[in-house]
């Protein structure tokens, strides 16, 4: 993955409706890559706000790393994240979507909806987004447009 050499850590981050597949990212990919990650909760399926783990990992990020923020559209943790100004989140449904965010506009978080999702689908995007590197020429110019 080209981006795991570039960035220090990943965060990871969801509500009570994302917590599954933020168990399963943590168990069954980010565990097995050779990245440092931070789980920065919640622990528990009890309902939470969304946003306030969205600012949680927004203010985590660096351009020396990532995150992954889940509720159960991916919608709001997507809006809350894009409330900060270093932060350009986007809600992916394939690896396309993944691939074209990373090499486009340089997102530095993926959001994914948490109900439902498939396993196989959310690795492939995890895949795509890691392993795509932020294009720049006349995408740059459009970033600092933000």
């Amino acid at each position: 993955m080209k981006l795991f050499k570039k960035i220090k850590t990943i965060y990871i981050a969801s509500d009570h409706a994302g917590l599954a597949l933020k168990n399963i990212i943590i168990n069954d990919y980010l565990s097995k890559k050779d990245i440092d990650f931070v789980d920065l909760g919640p622990k528990s399926e009890a309902s939470v706000d969304y946003p306030k783990f969205a600012k949680k990992l927004c203010k985590k990020i660096t351009p020396k790393s990532m995150g992954i923020l889940i509720c159960g559209s991916g919608i709001g943790v997507s809006i809350s994240a894009n409330r900060h100004s270093h932060i350009r989140a986007s809600l992916c449904h394939n690896a396309n979507s993944a691939k074209m965010t990373r090499k486009h506009n340089d997102s530095n978080v993926i959001c994914f909806q948490g109900r439902p999702f498939v396993k196989k689908n959310i690795f492939a995007m995890l895949n795509a987004y890691f392993d795509t590197e932020f294009e720049e020429g006349r995408h740059l110019r459009r970033i600092k447009q933000l």
